[in-house]
């Protein structure tokens, strides 16, 4: 019965083993990378917007989370998790080739 037991449930882990290390695991790593992105912002910074928006940061409030960033358009306040970790990225390598 127990080699029945201990079959039948082998694949069901070796799904979970590997969901884990090609789904679950790199997406925690990517989650703690754009954390720590999201807190090293400091004033001065140029960064991306999930939206789109292209800016400087101006200010930052580590109480309530949020950056002022400057655009063409003026200030605006953003929270600091709708930062775009790979958007700003490639903005800074573009603007170093020019």
């Amino acid at each position: 019965m127990d080699q029945i037991l201990g079959s039948g449930m082998l694949p069901f882990l070796l799904l979970f083993v590997v969901l884990y290390f090609f789904m679950i695991r790199p997406q925690l790593k990517r989650q703690k990378m754009e954390r720590k992105f999201q807190t090293d912002i400091k004033k001065g910074s140029k960064v991306v917007m999930t939206s789109g928006i292209h800016g400087k940061v101006v200010e930052t409030n580590e109480t309530e989370g949020t950056v002022l960033i400057e655009t063409q358009a003026g200030r605006i306040k953003f929270e600091k998790s709708a930062i775009s970790m790979e958007m700003s990225k490639r903005f800074l390598k573009t603007a170093d080739k020019k």
